[in-house]
């Protein structure tokens, strides 16, 4: 068994953060980790931001992932990435979906989303692997399987096999959607 690590994946509703929490759950319970998954929604329903953080390791007391703590973000949108580059762990690493969703005051008018935000991250004291997943996602024959393309750059990066991966994918998603997920996860893999 190892260290307890820290995953807090940040998008926005809709983006299915969830899954991928769920995906990164099962494969550390099938590695024999102790894990533990908390949810936090915003306004989800109406695009709003949600998190989640995953914690693993040989024992874990609690799910929630202070300021400075967090081994990886997955950020589903830029704005995300910034927003809780604060969590990121000195020597951790983001992964940022080059997506860009306006929130809700930008799409009103009433501010502007910020430009430069991939440059301005790389600036910081962080690992940062910028992925358009969304393209990715499309490729694999869906715009909804961006959480699994991050979850396979992600993957690349930690102590699992791409096997292990593969097995949690097909045991965790509708059968429909197996090849398409396992297809969405091998494209972020190869990233």
């Amino acid at each position: 068994m190892s260290e307890v690590k820290s995953v807090l994946i940040v998008g926005v509703g809709g983006q299915g953060t969830l899954l991928a929490s769920r995906l990164l759950g099962n494969a550390m319970v099938a590695a024999g980790h102790d894990v533990k998954v908390s949810e936090v929604h915003g306004m989800s329903q109406r695009g709003g931001s949600v998190e989640t953080y995953v914690r693993y390791g040989e024992k874990v007391y609690s799910p929630v992932i202070e300021k400075g703590g967090a081994d990886y973000i997955l950020a589903f949108e830029q704005l995300e990435a910034a927003r809780y580059l604060p969590y990121l762990k000195k020597g951790g690493a983001i992964i940022v979906n080059t997506q860009r969703i306006d929130p809700m005051p930008v799409v009103a008018g009433n501010a502007v989303y910020p430009e430069g935000l991939i440059e301005k991250l790389q600036e910081k004291e962080a690992k940062i692997v910028a992925v358009d997943a969304l393209s990715l996602a499309e490729q694999a024959g869906s715009s909804k399987a961006v959480n699994v393309v991050l979850i396979g750059v992600m993957a690349k990066h930690m102590e699992l096999s791409k096997e292990e991966w593969l097995k949690t994918i097909e045991a965790t998603v509708p059968q429909k959607f197996i090849e398409m997920n396992k297809k969405a996860f091998e494209l972020g893999y190869e990233r």
